[in-house]
């Protein structure tokens, strides 16, 4: 199979098609499907441009070869830009549809993705791409501004799962996959692996986003290892001309506090980007059974980065990240500081992380640029509890270097990559340390390949060699069809693998007691395969009243060999590796539909994931199968949005056997908003659903719970609102 892909993709890579480089069009009105004289025609960034005829017909001579953005404007109609690469293979006119001025635009039309490694639109690029942006990254921010959990639990085929009941710790689930399988990063930067990766989705903001991509199956052909189930992409704000200064202020009814700002600017040769924030929960125990469901919690952020743009060609940029926090859950009376023989539990996290980035980016023609990044990250944290401490310090450094060409057909990236990964465990005991180091060096090719108009595809490999596991081979190959103006159409899939460490959701539940060292020596990696297949449709409805698109995927992801923590002898967990592997598979549908002011959107996901080990098979614990998301918003553009959403969970099974009852929660929101200004306030689970109503969250007694799985909500129905501001 392996060589099959390989071969495959070097075919894809290498046949070329003579193409001219003229363009024709007919532009039309989408309702009445009349053709548009006078319609402009321009292609950006050039002196290129023509104004249809009586027939909406427009050519357009001597398009420079590349890839080049084509727009399309008339008066009382909305503005529509396409991608397109020249040479074209075919001349026949193109038809294009303008729709009246009022209708909704298809949002993610020209959204550019950089987590494919590609500056291409996201209607094409042939792997699959999920992007929260502009609006929607907006108003997801008021709903918790001071992190990013809803703003990833609510999209599709996306679970945040909670790992501890006092403290409020997440993690990640793609698919139905544990959370060590997804590799967050943040504008090309691994910053979130390993020790690191613990209380990562509390620690980052929505603020200074300019939008999260979402890859769902392996991505490690792009970034190694860690990114089987998926990889999350934290796109950075940059500056522009116009001064960016925004401010957030939020409060709770469980007296949370959120203050932040940020601040961003292009002068002549310098620009700079400024996020600051003053995060604060107050101990909060909405079910009076002593424990707090949402922390004491104190959080400081800054993160500035400046850029250099020493010519048109040449762009550096540095910047730092650095977070501080402390934060106390657990008997409710001793975090309020009344602690005593009766209320004694807790559970204390201190973490402090830093990290640099620094890039430079040279184009050295319109079609050739080199890229060099390297960050360096530190990461202390320590978790205290009665008689108990575990803390360490993970010390990591990226360093990469890729060359990029936009050929004619064919656009190609090529890189190198070294990573180091060291944490050292303090020595608090008597126990084994689970200190490690490793590091990996990869190498990387890409190409995208634009077969037709209509047909794309991007295949590429990669090869890392880690110094405890060995060497990795990683192909992987999608496929882009547009059928038409409605359909289209994408098939992918791809290997992956993941180094192991200590660090996963189950040791992270116990706060890594007892957990024994990694048996190196007769341990293996974990090594994936997966596939995804997509169809999108889109049209309108009555008489162009109504736009509606639906997209339906399925997939399938396969470990082999996955490691494991299972009891041993003295009392102790040890990850083992039994023969036998793990799968998730299953669909995903997404639809939206948009009329007027309001749009709905629907989604609904299947997740099947089992374990299989040897001759049985069980299914795997914390995982709704059947999940429904359900959002309705109603906008006026820059005076009102309001939205009301709906999300229901199925049973899961949990780690101790029993079965966690399926739920429901529901939520409101509304803003008003001005030119400078705006207020909001947000109802989240105003059914109040919380899983002290029907079911336990520990066992024992209040001064030594032994704390059960947490799978629906503990804080309840909580309110926030506050004030944004722009100048």
């Amino acid at each position: 199979m392996k060589k099959f892909i390989v071969a495959f993709a070097m075919i894809c890579c290498t046949i070329t098609v003579y193409a001219q480089n003229t363009f024709k069009a007919v532009v039309k009105d989408s309702e009445k499907n009349k053709p548009l004289s006078g319609a402009i025609v321009k292609v950006l960034n050039t002196d290129i441009g023509a104004v249809s005829d009586q027939k909406g017909l427009v050519t357009l001579n001597n398009i420079p070869s590349g890839k080049q953005i084509i727009q399309y404007s008339y008066v009382g109609f909305q503005s529509y830009a396409d991608t397109l690469i020249f040479p074209l293979q075919q001349n026949s006119p193109k038809e294009i549809l303008l729709k009246e001025a009022g209708e909704e635009d298809e949002e993610l039309e020209e959204v550019t993705i950089s987590a494919t490694r590609s500056s291409r639109t996201i209607d094409n690029i042939p792997t699959r791409v999920e992007v929260i942006a502009g609006e929607e990254l907006d108003e997801k921010g008021n709903m918790k501004p001071g992190d990013i959990r809803m703003l990833l639990a609510e999209s599709t085929g996306i679970q945040t799962q909670q790992t501890s009941a006092t403290s409020g710790n997440s993690s990640i689930r793609i698919q139905g996959l544990d959370g060590k399988y997804t590799q967050i990063i943040r504008d090309g930067f691994p910053l979130y692996s390993g020790f690191s990766g613990g209380l990562g989705l509390l620690q980052v903001a929505p603020l200074d986003l300019q939008q999260v991509e979402v890859i769902k199956g392996s991505s490690s052909t792009l970034y190694g290892g860690g990114a089987i189930a998926g990889l999350v992409n934290l796109v950075s704000k940059k500056p522009a001309e116009e001064r960016q200064l925004n401010f957030i202020l939020n409060g709770t009814s469980a007296l949370g506090l959120d203050a932040s700002g940020f601040y961003a600017q292009k002068f002549d040769k310098i620009g700079i980007t400024v996020y600051g924030a003053y995060n604060k929960g107050t101990a909060y125990d909405p079910s009076d059974i002593g424990l707090t469901a949402i922390p004491k919690f104190d959080r400081f952020t800054l993160n500035p980065k400046l850029f250099f743009y020493f010519n048109k060609a040449t762009t550096l940029s540095a910047g730092i990240n650095a977070t501080t926090e402390k934060r106390i859950g657990g008997d409710l009376e001793y975090v309020k500081g009344n602690g005593s023989a009766a209320h004694s539990y807790f559970e204390e996290n201190k973490t402090g992380r830093y990290s640099s980035q620094i890039e430079l980016d040279h184009k050295l023609s319109e079609t050739d640029k080199l890229v060099f990044r390297n960050s360096v990250s530190y990461y202390d944290r320590s978790i205290g509890l009665p008689n108990y401490l575990f803390s360490g310090v993970q010390v990591s450094t990226y360093s990469e270097a890729n060359y990029s060409r936009k050929g004619e057909k064919a656009d190609w990236v090529l890189g190198l990559n070294f990573l180091t990964d060291n944490f050292k465990e303090d020595n608090n005991g008597n126990n084994a340390l689970r200190s490690y180091n490793y590091n990996t060096i990869g190498a990387f090719a890409q190409n995208t390949w634009n077969l037709s108009e209509k047909f794309t595809i991007e295949s590429g490999i990669r090869g890392d060699y880690h110094n405890e596991y060995g060497f990795f081979f990683l192909p992987k190959i999608s496929g882009l069809w547009k059928i038409n103006e409605h359909f289209s159409t994408r098939l992918g899939g791809g290997l992956g693998y993941k180094a192991p460490t200590v660090f996963t959701e189950d040791a992270e539940r116990i706060q890594f007691r007892n957990v024994l060292p990694l048996d190196v020596a007769n341990t293996k990696a974990e090594r994936s395969y997966g596939v995804n297949y997509d169809v999108n449709y889109r049209t309108s409805l009555f008489d162009g009243n109504v736009d509606f698109s639906i997209n339906q995927m399925f997939f399938y992801t396969r470990i082999n060999n996955p490691i494991l923590l299972a009891a041993t002898t003295g009392g102790n967990l040890a990850y083992v590796q039994p023969s036998g592997n793990l799968d998730t598979k299953g669909m995903e549908t997404n639809a939206k539909i948009t009329y007027g002011d309001f749009k709905l959107f629907i989604g609904y996901t299947l997740a099947d994931v089992n374990q299989h080990t040897g001759s049985t098979s069980s299914t795997y614990p914390l995982v709704s199968k059947h999940r429904l998301n359900n959002v309705l918003m109603y906008e006026i553009e820059d005076k009102w949005k309001i939205g009301a959403e709906a999300y229901y969970f199925s049973k899961q099974k949990l780690n101790d056997g029993a079965t966690g009852r399926s739920y429901w929660t529901a939520g409101l929101m509304a803003e008003k908003i001005w030119e400078r200004f705006s207020i909001f306030v947000n109802f989240e689970n105003f059914t109040n659903t919380r899983q002290t109503k029907f079911d336990s969250i520990y066992t024992g007694s209040i001064t030594s719970p032994i704390f059960r799985d947490i799978y629906a909500p503990v804080d309840g129905f909580v309110v926030n609102g506050g004030l944004k501001l722009k100048f």
